[in-house]
């Protein structure tokens, strides 16, 4: 017993000692580790993006096939079940490049000419702010100097425009073979990832088979169970803040464009898209749609930009109140202080990407927590409804 005791410590100290040798390895030679690290996340890259990409589509292809093809219907049919994944797959994509298809030849040329009218809305705008201003401040002569002074040359600003990305172009990218070396460095990377995506949807199950079985052979069961149970905490969570998100966005944007559209405001297809894309950002996403579109508004007719900034808070009301609790509803299972600090948290480390991925991230380690909390208690035989009644 004492030799088993004293193998097992000196295993032990073996593992503390190359641990710690490893540490300060990478401290001392850390610049090239990262080096290392870099050029392994490099030739990761394109895998790491499939992956991405296999899990967004994977929440509507489940969704396709699980409406389309019914269980019962499949065991029955060996043709449903080989049909079944690739249709829904296939039906998916063809949505999704739909999708793809509207922002760039509807949504891209009214962006263009929103743009356009943009300027001529601005310039015609001036005068009526220097009339306002000497009714409001004929008595300022520094204020009626600065607004008589005011002026707008769109042709001017969209010249400085053009030689900024033509000199920005020129410092940036050497020569013609460096652009085109890029574009297809990037082309190649996307269909690697496209490919692999492909592949992990269509042998998604044959894939987790192997990792649950490579994942049994090196880790105590123990170990390996409860990682399992982890990784499918994430997943669940993960999907059920997509799917949510994305479904709210498409009734709020759906919600404004049909709005605006009996209201007669303008850009009612542009906001509506706009809003449905930040509205993908949890609690302050909608605002920021509002607030450019609300501009865009103002330009044109600002007692039409009034009615909008109105039409929101209506609709932003409906929506927090009786879309969003039934759509999203406890999704995530995170109380909402904890969804306001997750996006705070993560928006300032990560940006956008971090106010959406901070949710789930923060959610799912809320129900670990609460679960090791509860089997802590149950080891101290405590009953949790008796502190709630303390």
């Amino acid at each position: 017993m004492h030799m088993e005791l004293n193998q097992e410590n000196i295993r032990k100290i073996k593992e503390i000692i190359l641990f710690t040798a490893v540490i300060i390895v990478c401290l001392w030679k850390y610049e090239t580790v990262l080096d290392i690290l870099f050029f392994v996340l490099n030739i990761l890259t394109p895998f790491i993006l499939g992956g991405a990409i296999a899990f967004v589509l994977n929440v509507p292809m489940n969704f396709v096939q699980r409406h389309l093809f019914d269980e019962e219907r499949i065991k029955k049919s060996k043709v449903l079940q080989k049909m079944a994944r690739p249709v829904s797959m296939i039906l998916v994509l063809i949505a999704v490049f739909g999708i793809v298809a509207i922002v760039m030849f509807i949504l891209f040329p009214q962006l263009g000419e929103t743009f356009a009218n943009l300027g001529r809305s601005i310039q015609a705008f001036i005068p009526q702010i220097q009339e306002w201003a000497s009714r409001l401040f004929n008595d300022n002569k520094e204020i009626m100097d600065m607004v008589n002074n005011l002026e707008f040359d769109w042709n001017k600003i969209m010249d400085t425009g053009i030689n900024f990305f033509k000199n920005g172009a020129g410092s940036v990218v050497n020569s013609t073979i460096t652009a085109a070396k890029s574009i297809v460095s990037g082309l190649t990377t996307f269909f690697i990832a496209f490919v692999f995506a492909i592949y992990i949807l269509l042998q998604k199950e044959k894939l987790g088979v192997q990792a649950k079985k490579v994942l049994f052979a090196f880790v105590r069961r123990g170990r390996a169970e409860a990682t399992v149970e982890v990784l499918s905490l994430t997943y669940n969570t993960f999907s059920s803040f997509l799917t949510g998100q994305c479904v709210e966005a498409v009734i709020l944007g759906s919600m404004f464009a049909v709005s605006m559209t009996i209201l007669k405001l303008p850009y009612a297809l542009l906001v509506g898209v706009l809003i449905a894309f930040t509205a993908l950002i949890p609690i302050f996403g909608a605002f920021v749609g509002c607030g450019v579109g609300a501009f865009l508004i103002f330009m044109v007719d600002p007692m039409k930009a009034l009615i909008f900034v109105v039409l929101f808070l209506v609709l932003q009301q409906i929506e927090g109140n009786l879309i969003y609790p039934h759509v999203v509803g406890n999704s995530v299972g995170l109380p909402s202080i904890w969804v306001l600090a997750a996006v705070s948290i993560g928006g300032s480390l990560m940006g956008v990407v971090g106010m959406l991925i901070f949710i789930p991230i923060v959610s799912v380690v809320y129900a670990l927590f609460r679960e090791i909390v509860y089997l802590k208690l149950k080891k101290n035989q405590i009953d949790p409804k008796e502190l709630e009644n303390m």
